[in-house]
């Protein structure tokens, strides 16, 4: 311990030395490997991440391509002013939360009990048999699932087929507002929940085996163990996970709801990231298109930071 802590005191007394330009130069010295390898994740962010940001300008002018982002007029926060004052604002809001909100709700929960289901199976091959069918709809076709769902739940439909032998009428699903969310959560766990199901397997697998032999010594069965050990081991996954969606929680798929939605299901089937998709590319209207967008970030933004903020006071687990 003595020599460990010598080797410390030496190496902080190195690092005290100099300016931060020969801390820095010592350092990347010493693990230039680690940074080369962190070097192309960096590029990628900012290439991709940071340099489109300049972009943000056009929500604050009436942006024409012509003129280019700096040359076209200046509108200050008229883009904003004209989204709030919408009439689709407060569906556009009710709709983004309520179906992000839904996910959540639903595909957290079913992931971890999926996880755990399939660490009680005693049949090692059979869990990965059942492990693997359940992940392979992840690397589906977003195009395909979506017009799987759409024949499924058409008028001649498999869905409508089977209510058929119940004495019930055919109904048109994707016609019909109601049913919009429950078809976009349901095809979203058959396609999603396997592959969520992996990080929390994961976790389980760091739990140590030491307090499941405990357990069993003490009397405690297997639901008992689920509920003690298991459980809380793999709470702080399930917190970071669960902070990860919090801050996306604006940011609704809408590449699934335009391939599945339609005029007469707008009243619950459109989202801010649709309405930015058709103020954008349909109509023309860059300026607002981006104002939507920017304001989806803040939100998003806020949100991350405050659960952040709360499941630190509350459980002492946060991404930061």
């Amino acid at each position: 311990m003595d020599i460990k802590n010598n080797a410390l005191a030496k190496t902080a007394r190195a690092y005290a030395g100099g300016g931060f330009g020969k801390r820095a130069a010592k350092d990347f010295k010493r693990n230039y490997s680690l940074y080369l390898i962190a070097l192309p994740v960096l590029l990628f962010y900012i290439l991709f991440a940071y340099k489109p940001m300049y972009g943000v300008w056009i929500a604050f002018t009436r942006f024409n391509p012509a003129q280019g982002i700096v040359g076209s007029p200046w509108v200050g926060l008229a883009n904003f002013t004209s989204f709030f004052r919408s009439h689709y604002f407060a569906r556009l809001m009710k709709n983004t939360l309520f179906i992000s909100a839904a996910s959540i709700l639903f595909s957290i929960p079913s992931a971890v009990l999926l996880a755990l289901l399939i660490n009680e199976v005693k049949s090692k091959a059979f869990a990965k048999t059942v492990q693997t069918i359940t992940y392979m709809p992840h690397f589906i076709s977003l195009v395909v699932v979506c017009g799987i769902v759409a024949d499924f739940v058409s008028l001649d439909g498999l869905v409508n087929k089977i209510l058929a032998l119940f004495g019930a009428e055919a109904v048109s699903f994707l016609q019909m507002p109601e049913y919009f969310v429950p078809i976009y959560i349901i095809s979203d766990l058959w396609q999603e929940v396997g592959w969520s199901s992996i990080i929390y397997l994961a976790a389980i697998v760091g739990i140590d085996a030491e307090l499941y032999e405990a357990a069993t010594i003490d009397g405690a069965g297997r639901v008992r163990q689920v509920l003690h050990i298991t459980l809380p081991g793999i709470l702080p996954t399930v917190v970071i996970m669960l902070l990860l969606r919090l801050g996306a929680i604006m940011n609704v798929g809408f590449e699934k709801i335009i391939l599945l939605y339609n005029p007469m299901i707008y009243d619950t089937s459109d989202v801010i990231s649709t309405y930015v998709y058709r103020a954008g590319l349909e109509n023309f209207d860059f300026g607002l298109s981006a104002a939507v967008g920017l304001f989806n970030s803040v939100i998003n933004f806020a949100l991350i930071l405050i659960s952040n903020t709360l499941c630190r006071k509350l459980n002492e687990t946060s991404l930061w």
